[in-house]
């Protein structure tokens, strides 16, 4: 390791033993990762040269890998259907499980949108609810009658019945405790479904927001209205769903082009 230690400080290192660094760090570490490095001593060096502490970014001439867009994992109606019909009703959190699992799905949210999901957002008579996203930027989702119906059976036969802590009076999915429940709850719960039914794959909540933009393109959904159930600020964030099935875009073109 000796040979590979630079004595040179950030003020006067040469862009000859960055470039070595960057090529001793790709021995090691993933393109995601790679990226990252590049990236943070890209803005370090940027930083010294605008506080002129140096007259040159020794990165300037170096890229960063390729790394490509990772697509997301997706379940099948089949599998979302058997990790629901694994939730343990008799259980007073079976309720409130079911209902989480059937909004994640049903609505597309993320998870912190789950938890902190309030009954004031709750616009059942409209069909919608009210979801706080990123940047706590507003959305209106449409909700079905189905999911409509096991959250209401959540409130009105088993959330009732709980003590509920100052504060959270609003929130809708409860722990125990009566509070707000975590990030990591969610995934606990959908961690330990995926292992009762034996379901090889490596799952998260996000994993149901993935499936409802994939089905719902899969069965026809204009991409731009899926973008704002979603969410997603732009519509190259929504287009990573796709990869997902191309004969779709096949059925599109063959169904609206006028040549056809």
């Amino acid at each position: 390791m000796e040979e590979n230690q630079a004595s040179a400080s950030p003020v006067n290192i040469d862009k000859e033993t960055v470039q070595k660094f960057i090529y001793e760090v790709a021995k090691t570490v993933n393109p995601r990762s790679q990226a990252r490095i590049i990236s943070g001593l890209k803005s370090f060096f940027g930083y010294l040269v605008f506080e002129d502490y140096r007259k040159d970014n020794p990165m300037d001439l170096i890229d960063s890998p390729k790394i490509g867009r990772k697509l997301p994992d997706t379940l099948s109606e089949t599998e979302i259907n058997a990790l629901i019909g694994a939730i343990d009703l008799s259980k007073p959190e079976g309720e409130r499980n079911r209902g989480i699992l059937e909004t994640l799905y049903g609505c597309g949210l993320r998870v912190s949108e789950i938890t902190s999901l309030k009954i004031s957002d709750l616009y059942f008579d409209e069909d919608f609810i009210k979801v706080t996203g990123k940047g706590d930027k507003q959305r209106f989702v449409p909700i079905s009658e189905i999911n409509k119906k096991y959250i209401n059976i959540y409130r009105n036969e088993v959330r009732v019945h709980q003590k509920i802590q100052k504060g959270f009076e609003d929130i809708l999915f409860l722990n125990r405790r009566g509070k707000q429940l975590t990030r990591a709850m969610v995934f606990t719960i959908i961690k330990k479904l995926a292992e009762t039914i034996g379901l090889n794959k490596n799952i998260s909540p996000h994993t149901f927001r993935h499936s409802f933009a994939t089905h719902l393109l899969e069965n026809g959904a204009d991409l731009r209205a899926i973008q704002q159930m979603l969410g997603h600020e732009s519509i190259t964030t929504t287009e990573v769903y796709m990869h997902v099935d191309r004969t779709h875009l096949t059925d599109v073109m063959l169904k609206y082009h006028p040549r056809n």
